[in-house]
């Protein structure tokens, strides 16, 4: 085998969110009698993806703890519902949303990533996750049936180190007991995952699902389950 172990992010690479974010803060809003126009939940929605991104931007370190991460997805809720038109109310409904994201049952697997891990699994490879999120990261992936194929989890906010950061990597690295040119990371961040892992000698694939990279420095798939025929 080339490596010996694999690395994977979780959102927007294992995970999605189910049904959608829309569904879940359209039920959210409703269920507190605030009926919202689809159109205009979904702009709202893309404005929240770009506070995002200018956040993570400024300053990632929100990753590194759970009291950083709440803050930044609620404070996020929170500009959704104003953007609605939800301004009093605002906070609590956010507060709402990102509680029902702390639920297993609010996240699914995307169809290719089951049958890569257990491929992976079955040729004898050490599997990890390794994700900027909060705590409940082991709690989800337990909840849908992920952890029984995983040998460790390691996320952001209970290690105090989130990607792009080295030592976030050569944790993982010393949890799997491989070296670096023994290992693959696959991330959807370019930023996160591509420079993260390359940093400590990893070799990093962009997973890209949405198919708008047109090019990258590094190996780019849109299907997980190619990762099984790179590692051999």
């Amino acid at each position: 085998m080339k490596y010996k172990a694999v690395f994977f992010d979780a959102g927007n690479t294992l995970l999605r969110p189910f049904p959608s974010v829309k569904h879940v803060c359209t039920e959210v809003f409703s269920r507190n009698g605030f009926e919202i126009d689809r159109e205009a939940l979904r702009e709202a929605i893309a404005v929240g993806d770009r506070y995002y991104e200018e956040r993570y931007r400024q300053d990632d370190t929100f990753w590194r703890s759970e009291e950083g991460a709440a803050a930044l997805w609620i404070d996020l809720y929170t500009l959704v519902a104003r953007e609605v038109g939800i301004n009093g109310d605002g906070r609590r409904l956010a507060q709402e949303i990102y509680d029902e994201f702390g639920f297993h049952y609010r996240w699914e697997l995307f169809p290719d990533a089951l049958a890569t891990i257990m491929g992976l699994k079955d040729a004898g490879l050490t599997i990890g996750l390794v994700s900027n999120w909060d705590s409940r990261l082991s709690d989800l992936c337990a909840g849908i049936g992920l952890t029984r194929y995983l040998d460790f989890i390691m996320c952001s906010a209970t290690v105090g180190r989130m990607k792009p950061q080295p030592e976030i990597f050569e944790m993982a690295l010393a949890r799997a007991g491989v070296q670096p040119h023994e290992t693959m990371h696959v991330g959807d961040h370019y930023y996160a995952d591509i420079l993260g892992a390359r940093s400590v000698g990893i070799t990093p694939v962009l997973i890209d699902r949405s198919e708008n990279i047109l090019k990258a420095d590094c190996e780019i798939i849109n299907d997980l389950r190619l990762v099984l025929d790179m590692v051999v």
